[in-house]
């Protein structure tokens, strides 16, 4: 048997901001933006050079949704990013005003910070040890 995930959806306020934030502040690519009815659409971004796994950018439908904009996992670090140069993308990020919420550090899988998406989702830039 073989598995792998696909995507991974996250719940946005508005398709084109996301969009907008993944491909410019963080150098995704979109790999769809397909209208599906007048609300929906099905939009696919993932990092340069990722192979198997993306997001799927899901404008929340209700309130009840809404709530769970930028905190989907209850605080915790939500998505991992990982890097082949932890210090280029750090550098690029910080110029681009993404906000790191931990510093640098060296740990014993890798270089690894914390930074806030544009919803204030977590996620770890990780350059992992090889």
């Amino acid at each position: 048997m073989k598995q792998h995930l696909a995507q991974i959806s996250i719940l946005v306020k508005d398709y084109d901001e996301a969009i907008q934030f993944y491909t410019q502040k963080l150098d995704f690519q979109l790999l769809e933006d397909t209208q599906l009815s007048e609300t929906k659409r099905w939009v696919k971004v993932a990092p340069p050079g990722a192979k198997e796994c993306c997001l799927l950018l899901a404008k929340a439908a209700n309130e009840q949704q809404e709530k769970y904009i930028g905190n989907q996992t209850g605080g915790r670090v939500f998505l991992f990013l990982h890097t082949d140069d932890f210090w280029r993308d750090y550098d690029l990020y910080t110029k681009r005003a993404i906000r790191f919420i931990k510093q640098p550090v060296k740990e014993v899988y890798g270089t690894v910070a914390v930074f806030e998406d544009l919803y204030g989702n977590l996620w770890d830039l990780i350059e992992p040890i090889k």
